[in-house]
């Protein structure tokens, strides 16, 4: 019979299935077991993970890091945890998942009438976890992702991995130009770091080899932007990431030649 730690087991290689789309997890507990145990199998599985032992810290990295699941204890030191999905749901509209030892009805009910939107019992099984994740990213995404993201000055389309002018004429990417540019559209508007690009496109063990992002970066610029040195798309924030803009805009100071704007930066 298995005992109630051997349900946390780490069930999936890490880097089996690797993520493009880059998901934040914030998780709320106050036991340091559940805590760690979570953190190494949502890593393992390439998620961002923030962590928290009490209530007021989780409304306050939420309101910090603005992350796209919350798995939520509700039995907190401090003020409990139906006190911070209410807290949650007066800015943020993010998916909640409980996950409490509390099985009663009431509690349940009381959870979900809060603005919680899935509930798992302790002990709990890890992919059964997993899988209510990845249900809640879904439905939280479901304001539907365009096959194809369009600019003024090209057009990306997801399905077909093809970078296109808007005469129609292709860009030549290589495979490694084309992941950066997919992770980049795929996450538009938001701040992808430098490390997220690292081991989105070249694996986890990669952490700050910020030269290869400003060598790439550099040459889909040079690719895809009307004026490489002042980039309307693809904006670099110094020393912490890039964010593709698909509605470009004015363009901001210019950068180095070389497409970044301090030698730290992509």
């Amino acid at each position: 019979m298995d005992t109630p730690n051997a349900r946390f087991r780490l069930n999936v290689p890490a880097g089996q299935a690797p993520r493009l789309v880059i998901s934040r997890l914030l998780v709320v507990d106050d036991e340091p077991q559940i805590r760690k145990t979570l953190e190494v199998n949502l890593r393992a599985r390439r998620y961002d993970v923030d962590l928290a032992s009490t209530g007021e810290e989780a409304l306050e990295l939420a309101a910090r890091h603005h992350p796209d699941v919350v798995i939520l204890d509700l039995g907190l030191p401090g003020i409990d945890g139906i006190e911070v999905v209410r807290g949650l749901r007066g800015w943020s509209q993010v998916p909640i998942v409980i996950l409490s030892v509390r099985d009663r009805e009431a509690d349940k009910v009381a959870a979900l009438d809060a603005g919680a939107d899935d509930y798992v019992t302790k002990p709990f099984g890890m992919d059964e976890l997993l899988a209510r994740i990845r249900a809640a990213i879904r439905r939280s995404s479901i304001t539907d992702e365009a096959p194809s993201v369009a600019t003024d000055d090209f057009v990306v389309d997801l399905a077909a991995h093809r970078v296109s002018r808007t005469d129609g004429r292709d860009v030549s990417l290589t495979p490694t130009e084309w992941l950066l540019v997919e992770v980049l559209v795929r996450n538009r508007d938001r701040l992808v770091t430098q490390r997220q690009l690292l081991q989105q496109v070249w694996g986890p063990a990669y952490e700050r080899e910020t030269n290869y992002l400003r060598s790439y970066m550099a040459t889909i610029r040079r690719k895809l932007e009307p004026n490489p040195s002042q980039p309307r798309y693809f904006r670099t924030e110094p020393g912490v990431g890039v964010r593709f803009v698909p509605g470009g805009g004015p363009a901001p100071k210019p950068e180095s030649p070389s497409g970044a704007e301090d030698p730290s930066s992509p």
